[in-house]
């Protein structure tokens, strides 16, 4: 069917020859000869536009489908550069020892060093961390005290609770019971961030158990943006973790977690990394991350009778040093140890210096 200048509907003229289709089909290339030659053949403009408008069209979706096959294949590419399946647990076993023991149905990796009848001090490590971190204070402290780090469940090569609760409630039961378990009747808590909620979180529940307690820039407090008692929100970004883990994105988050980004070392990265990898855990991560739901800690920190040391950096920028403030004014017995230009892990970032005021804190010393 063609049309005529009018825009009425025709058949076009037999005089055309069977090759003018596949002119004007010709994606848009019809001259102004073409289209005298045409017209002397009597076919009408308008019959023309709608021959070139089609195959404008048809070149079109020609080139959407290359493009969307072309993405396609770029997303495929990238999910196979950046998938990283778990790591064997024999060899990351071997590449990082420790003890384990069975406590409430969890395989817990642990390290108990120092004096056994010595005062116990137990260390509570972050998100996404590991007992390694505590390591340079653990060593320093383990002349004068029975030093215990674990990983905590679904973190290092504690691997994942079979139990699928990963609560700070279940946290603290884990704890209480490795305690029974070790023949430790009560100690000084040390937990940073993550570590450092459970521990204060602890020591309201069991005061009997405590002895001293160092929070190293602890969890607890609502960021400005975030609500208690509401259902946490997963981002679909983080979904994709039990599939990938590149090393430049961990890397930079690693790095905003000290003052001096410099100071991060690639075997720490490497560390992270691949116990990151091992059996369970990226699964354990997000199922921890949909459990946690922020209570106000106010009035359990009012309840906390043991003596307490504040550790924070100056230049921490996961949990800033303002959130002392909060703390400072709930909890009875705190005082507060500054730290000028460390970030949120400062027993890594600088382990001498940080552990100054711990140490005379722990020896009932002015930190």
């Amino acid at each position: 069917m063609a049309f005529s200048e009018s825009g009425e509907a025709r058949d076009p003229p037999r005089c055309v020859p069977r090759n003018v289709t596949a002119l004007y089909d010709g994606l848009g290339l019809i001259t102004d000869g073409d289209y005298d030659a045409l017209k002397a053949h009597g076919v009408g403009l308008a019959w023309l536009n709608q021959g070139a408008l089609l195959a404008r069209r048809r070149k079109t979706t020609m080139i959407l489908s290359w493009a969307a096959g072309l993405a396609c294949l770029a997303i495929l590419a990238a999910a196979l550069w950046l998938y990283a399946p778990d790591k064997p647990r024999g060899t990351l076993e071997r590449a990082y020892p420790g003890d384990y023991r069975i406590v409430d149905g969890v395989r817990l990796r642990l390290r108990d060093t120092g004096p056994r009848y010595a005062p116990a001090v137990i260390l509570l490590h972050g998100f996404g961390a590991s007992l390694e971190t505590w390591e340079p204070w653990a060593q320093a402290l383990s002349g004068r005290y029975r030093v215990i780090r674990f990983d905590l469940p679904g973190f290092g090569l504690s691997g994942s609770d079979p139990t699928g609760d990963y609560t700070d409630a279940r946290a603290m039961r884990i704890l209480a019971d490795l305690m029974d378990q070790l023949g430790v009747a009560h100690a000084s808590l040390i937990g940073n961030s993550l570590g450092g909620r459970i521990a204060w979180s602890f020591a309201a529940l069991h005061p009997e158990r405590m002895t001293r307690l160092v929070l190293v820039s602890p969890d607890g407090f609502a960021s400005p943006g975030f609500a208690y008692d509401k259902a946490p929100h997963t981002p679909l970004m983080m979904r994709l973790l039990p599939y990938v883990a590149p090393r430049a994105l961990l890397k930079a988050n690693l790095a905003a977690a000290y003052g001096h980004p410099g100071a991060l070392s690639e075997a720490t990265v490497t560390r992270y990394r691949d116990l990151m990898l091992a059996p369970g855990v990226r699964s354990a991560i997000l199922a921890r991350m949909g459990q946690v739901i922020l209570r106000d800690p106010a009035p359990t920190l009012a309840r906390i009778q043991t003596p307490t040391l504040l550790l924070w950096g100056e230049k921490d920028g996961m949990i800033p040093i303002s959130n002392a403030a909060d703390y400072l004014r709930d909890l009875p017995h705190a005082t507060l140890a500054r730290l000028p230009g460390l970030g949120h892990v400062p027993f890594e970032e600088d382990p001498a210096t940080s552990l100054v005021p711990v140490a005379r804190f722990l020896a009932d010393e002015a930190p």
